[in-house]
């Protein structure tokens, strides 16, 4: 039988078309895998950190202490223990946080506590909650910077409200921040970053100076706003009681849950720290509980001295309270007052944008860590050439999108939704952390175990106490939604983590073929490179390898005087730790090929083996090939293709369609390719050699 030689003309300087061009000053140049600094110009330091992740948090006290503060009716004097208890609260959780960062350095926050402490199906409700919040947390933040925006502007309210195409203006402006937000973390997460960090700058100089000037004007009569506060609760105490008094105060504190969301991101984003990791990612723990504690209980303290109250929806409290310090302050005839009231309103509508950011960068990893678990379509495990998790990223902003449309872009009704799963996944997280002090092992090892364990259990208390509050509270007002949404998603991943285990045990009966093979030793002999060559494309060493190997040889016996195995070791999210774990991921790429190696040389066939490295495996096989025909022109390549024997719609979704894409970009490239079948049986039968 004779095989045609392709010819296979020197490499051409390949020019990008518009598509390519557009691409490429979208999204950027791909980032190089073998630079041994690749890993420090994309990580972030803890300010940078900051302003990432911290955003979420910090841009919540936009609307969660005026939830809160709106819900005390007119016992405002419980402000000053509502101030008081919301800093608490941020603090315990961002401790408790703290040493979850420190039990799980390599990042995964509530999934990965859950999936570990209490088990895999914990893990996934905490994980689907997750999600569901991230994509939550891109809807509000986005549109209630959109409310932001359009309450600073003259007339904002008509113009906001003006159709095009049938959709509010509002809606176009919300709907154009994802698009941007998408096309930013596309390009990177530290290039997005590194934009929205004036944002971010502007927003905690004003608030400052807003929560400074406010309290400050006050603090001579600390001993009148004692008085009040006292008479007060001697009025509530006679008119509600004890208990109904402390049951308003407990509603209205659990009901501006959503300044706390956020304060997991940091626990969920650590693949994103620069080294030390665990001390990065504590640092930026500490930055941004401290500036959340203080904006949100100082906010909430200036409504009750300015006696701000919410009396125009058309105008947030934030905005009365800006106007009450600053807005009648003229410098030299100029209305210096009303030029800095409209900077801090643009600049806290601004942070909201920044703060769907924390969406983007955590909803993907999690999403990531679940597709590892199998729990979600192992695609979204992948990375781009950017280095960015694509697939994630886009159904993010999908989400979002398609959030903002359902609810029109109300704030009121995604609040309700977004404060459900945040506690939900607190709340599992902390519950998980007391079993693990709990368990004998640990007390035995941590002989000071319960100066550990309290964190967790008050934080989990106030958790527990939130969620439930909020459920019994605002289920029949939207979040029976959040529910239902999060149940599906949960039953979704269910039927994705049960579809693979099937797969999984009907290859390995191809296993059995490795104990049929020869196993004794035959004499090394070298590669005659102008002989035909058949190059397996395979993955880790596994009897489906072998079968193709053996399909080879049944097909065309006698024909190929070498073998040539080529894998490419795929950098996804959950090796992209660092260049140990680049290192890590090529020796075990080439320790699967030399097993391969030897098993072709005890059949009789000298072998040799190529790997690739890359976020890509088409892109980098193909690249591969090209330098293998040209030093092997008689080359023709294989890889193995999994044929279902009652093949669904979800299945090509869930499993890769490499060998086809690549056998399409090698024959335009003139080199042929051969899809082998693989078939995948309903029923587990023996297999043949």
């Amino acid at each position: 039988m004779s095989t045609p030689v392709p010819s296979v003309p020197p490499e051409p300087e390949v020019r990008p078309g518009p598509a390519q061009r557009l691409k490429r000053l979208l999204l950027g140049g791909p980032k190089d895998l073998q630079d041994p600094h690749l890993f420090r110009h994309i990580s972030l330091v803890a300010f940078l950190a900051w302003v990432g992740l911290g955003a979420d948090g910090l841009s919540s006290s936009a609307y969660g202490p005026e939830e809160a503060f709106k819900n005390l009716g007119e016992h405002t004097y419980l402000a000053v223990f509502l101030a008081a208890a919301t800093a608490f609260t941020v603090l315990i959780i961002a401790a408790a946080y703290s040493r979850v960062i420190e039990h799980f350095p390599f990042g995964g926050g509530g999934y990965v506590v859950a999936s570990r402490l209490l088990g895999p199906r914990a893990g996934v409700v905490s994980g689907c909650a997750l999600i569901v919040d991230y994509v939550l947390t891109i809807s509000i933040s986005i549109a209630a910077g959109g409310d932001a925006i359009f309450s600073v502007l003259p007339d904002g309210a008509r113009w906001a409200n003006q159709p095009i195409a049938g959709i509010p203006l509002k809606l176009h402006v919300e709907l154009a921040g994802v698009l941007i937000l998408v096309l930013l973390n596309l390009r990177g997460v530290k290039e997005s970053v590194t934009v929205l960090t004036p944002i971010f700058l502007v927003f905690l100089a004003t608030h400052a100076l807003v929560i400074a000037t406010g309290i400050g004007l006050h603090l001579g009569r600390a001993g009148e706003v004692v008085h009040e506060v006292s008479t007060g609760l001697s009025h509530g105490m006679s008119t509600l009681g004890a208990g109904g008094l402390a049951l308003l105060f407990v509603r209205a504190y659990s009901l501006g849950g959503g300044t706390y969301t956020g304060i997991e991101a940091v626990s969920n984003g650590l693949q994103i720290m620069r080294e030390p990791r665990v001390r990065t990612a504590r640092r930026t723990m500490a930055y941004m509980a401290l500036s959340l504690a203080v904006t949100a209980s100082g906010i909430i303290l200036c409504y009750l001295l300015l006696d701000v109250r919410y009396a125009d929806p058309d105008h947030t409290m934030n905005s009365l309270l800006a106007a009450k310090v600053a807005g009648g302050v003229q410098i030299l005839g100029l209305p210096v007052g009303r030029w800095f009231v409209f900077v801090t309103l643009l600049s806290e509508a601004l942070l909201l944008f920044v703060a769907a950011q924390a969406g983007f960068i955590d909803g993907p990893r999690v999403m990531a860590n679940m597709a590892h678990d199998s729990w979600f379509p192992h695609r979204f495990g992948a990375l781009s050439d950017r280095l960015t998790m694509q697939n994630g990223v886009l159904l993010m902003g999908g989400a979002g999108v398609a959030m903002l449309i359902y609810t029109r872009g109300r704030v009121d009704a995604l609040v309700v939704m977004y404060s459900i799963n945040v506690f939900l996944t607190f709340s599992l997280t902390q519950i998980a952390m007391i079993r693990y002090w709990l368990k004998r092992e640990t007390r035995r090892k941590q002989p000071h175990w319960k100066s550990h364990i309290w964190i967790h259990l008050v934080g989990g208390a106030l958790c527990v106490v939130i969620l439930t509050i909020t459920v019994v509270e605002k289920f029949a007002e939207g979040g029976w939604l959040t529910v239902m949404a999060t149940g599906a998603l949960i039953a979704l991943c269910m039927a994705i983590r049960r579809h693979y285990a099937e797969v999984f045990t009907r290859l390995q009966r191809l296993d059995q073929i490795l104990d049929a093979l020869p196993t004794q030793r035959v004499p090394k002999r070298s590669l005659d490179k102008d002989k035909p060559t058949a190059v397996l494309l395979v993955g880790g060493y596994s009897g489906l390898g072998i079968h193709s190997l053996l399909t080879v040889v049944k097909l065309l016996p006698r024909h190929f005087k070498n073998v040539l195995f080529v894998t490419v070791g795929v950098v996804d999210s959950a090796t992209f730790q660092g260049v140990e774990e680049v290192d890590r991921v090529r020796e075990q790429a080439e320790e699967g090929l030399r097993k391969y190696v030897d098993q072709a040389e005890r059949m009789g066939l000298p072998a040799d083996y190529r790997v690739g490295m890359g976020t890509e495996a088409v892109a980098e096989c193909v690249r591969v090939a090209g330098d293998i025909a040209r030093e092997y022109p008689r080359a023709i390549f294989f890889a193995g293709k999994l044929i279902f024997e009652r093949e669904r719609w979800f299945d090509r979704f869930l499993h890769n369609e490499t060998a086809y894409a690549m056998q399409r970009r090698l024959q335009f490239a003139g080199l042929p390719m051969v899809v082998l079948p693989v078939r995948v049986l309903e029923t587990v039968e023996a297999p043949t050699a």
